[in-house]
């Protein structure tokens, strides 16, 4: 049996009008850290779009690829790409066995899709997934509470450094976008 490869920690967060979204460089291999420099964060639609992936690279990548074709399909629509996007993830046989899952955000909306079928907004405007997801969102919520004088993207920035201080799968080698 193969290694399972654990990674990631993405990371976005909507406040003040502004959105931002990060996530750290880190694929771990069983117990290894296989690669620190991931570009777990890739801009889409001119920069419009900005999407983060935690799981299997290569089912995120396809994925990438089916949601920029949504994208184009349905006008830069955001959510509706996404959901047509996790429509057919759930109907499609050989998407359905994807491992991966997505954060993804234009200037005015943040919504998690999962290989479940689901494209969820998330509650509070933080939306967080992978391994390090629980110790993000909850630092970037603290923040939002105590120090609401930052920006959308120091509280991503913020947040994902503590979470790579207490999660063992995740780093401090970040990406953060903010959406054109």
């Amino acid at each position: 049996m193969l290694p399972k490869i654990r990674s990631t920690t993405v990371l976005g967060v909507r406040h003040n009008g502004q959105i931002a979204l990060g996530a750290d460089g880190q694929a771990t291999m069983d117990k290894h850290v296989a690669k620190n420099n991931v570009r777990k964060v890739r801009q889409l639609n001119d920069g419009k779009v900005v999407t983060g992936f935690a799981g299997s690279t290569a089912d995120a990548f396809m994925l990438l690829d089916r949601f920029e074709e949504k994208l184009a399909a349905y006008g830069s629509n955001l959510k509706r790409a996404a959901i047509e996007l996790a429509k057919d993830w759930r109907k499609d046989q050989y998407l359905r066995k994807l491992e991966a899952m997505m954060v993804v955000c234009d200037k005015d909306e943040l919504l998690i899709i999962s290989g479940t079928g689901d494209v969820l907004e998330p509650d509070m405007d933080v939306a967080a997934i992978g391994s390090g997801a629980m110790y993000a969102q909850a630092a970037a919520l603290a923040l939002k509470k105590h120090a609401p004088h930052l920006t959308a993207r120091q509280m991503v920035e913020d947040a994902l450094h503590i979470a790579a201080d207490i999660c063992i799968y995740t780093n401090h080698n970040l990406i953060i976008a903010e959406p054109a």
